[in-house]
């Protein structure tokens, strides 16, 4: 369940820079190179197919984006979760290259890391490197999609997540706007993550509000790239009145561009959204800001299932993979932005 309370019954270069995030640098140590733990098994175990279970004592978490505020956030949850256990947890350091993922991921099968977490930045090109994993008895879970070889994997709810978003800009637009205005889509079409979070958040917009002009679709997952690419709309289009982010972190620099054109804070006719629940942004909701939506993601979730499902599949669970729940977060929902910011702390 997710970990939002609810009431009585019922990206990438210079994140840092503009959002305030904490220094990557700090959570770096201990990257996972080393020997083997207790119980290496076969390939048809490490695919989750075991008739019986063993013990898992080192868990691999592969997440490329050392630069984000996030990537802080789920070591220090994750090394928590992973102690309850008795599981040591070990981190790569690929800060954001694709080619330095594939080096750090052959390194940990080769000397058979019994569990790996990992977070592919191309998903074709990883596939091999998770059959050899999984050839070596090794368990390979894939975080943010799904491969053809692997023991389970992590997804939250990407088609779902999209659709909240849409849905929420377009009732604003309809209550703010008229049903009138314009909107530009910061998108991602590189990983299935990114695909089904856009088509949702487009086709939701587009199909409840079919008065709004599509002025740009553009690819942005970092800040950086949100920014310049609603500059470069801008420059275009400057009545703009709605940016909708693939992720928060797009968003967001899509929120600091509007804010450096002119655009002031709290501006009644515009709307920016993004998803993932990444403290920056929930800070703007908060605020009052225009910044008015996030499809978030509880990173303690999160952290759980980077533990409990290679744990699962180490114990032979049926159907051991996690869909992990997101819920949309404006300005009223104070006791949910309150509890995600604790846990991003």
């Amino acid at each position: 369940m997710t970990r939002f309370p609810t009431p009585a019954p019922a990206s990438r270069r210079q994140f840092l820079a503009l959002s305030g995030g904490v220094t990557a640098a700090a959570l770096l140590g201990a990257a996972g190179c080393s020997a083997p733990d207790d119980g290496s098994a076969s390939g048809a175990q490490a695919a989750g197919a075991s008739a019986g279970a063993r013990k898992l004592t080192t868990i691999g978490l592969d997440y490329p984006f050392t630069q984000l505020p996030l990537y802080s956030t789920l070591v220090k949850l994750s090394t928590a979760a992973a102690k309850k256990h008795d599981v040591s947890l070990r981190t790569t350091s690929d800060a954001g290259s694709a080619d330095t993922q594939a080096t750090n991921l052959k390194a940990w099968v080769a000397r058979k890391v019994p569990a790996i977490v990992s977070f592919p930045m191309v998903f074709e090109a990883t596939e091999s490197i998770a059959k050899s994993a999984l050839d070596e008895g090794l368990i390979w879970v894939t975080y943010g999609g799904t491969l053809e070889h692997q023991s389970a994997d992590i997804q939250f709810s990407f088609l779902e997540g999209g659709t909240l978003l849409g849905q929420a800009a377009a009732r604003w637009a309809d209550e703010h706007l008229g049903g009138k205005g314009k909107i530009a889509f910061l998108t991602d079409s590189t990983i299935q993550l990114g695909r089904e979070r856009t088509k949702g958040m487009i086709d939701a917009f587009t199909k409840a509000a079919p008065g709004v002009d599509v002025v740009a679709q553009e690819q942005a997952i970092d800040p950086d790239t949100g920014l310049s690419k609603t500059r470069a709309v801008l420059a275009k289009h400057p009545d703009l009145n709605i940016v909708l982010g693939v992720t928060d972190a797009a968003a967001y620099g899509g929120f600091k561009a509007l804010q450096q054109t002119g655009r002031k804070a709290a501006d009644a006719k515009t709307f920016v959204g993004g998803q993932d629940g990444s403290a920056p942004s929930l800070l703007a909701i908060k605020q009052g800001t225009f910044y008015r939506a996030s499809a978030a993601l509880a990173p303690r979730d999160i952290a759980d299932a980077i533990v409990d499902v290679p744990l699962a599949v180490a114990a032979g669970k049926a159907n051991p993979g996690a869909q992990v729940p997101i819920a949309l977060v404006q300005r009223a929902d104070t006791a949910k932005i309150d509890a995600l910011l604790a846990q991003n702390s």
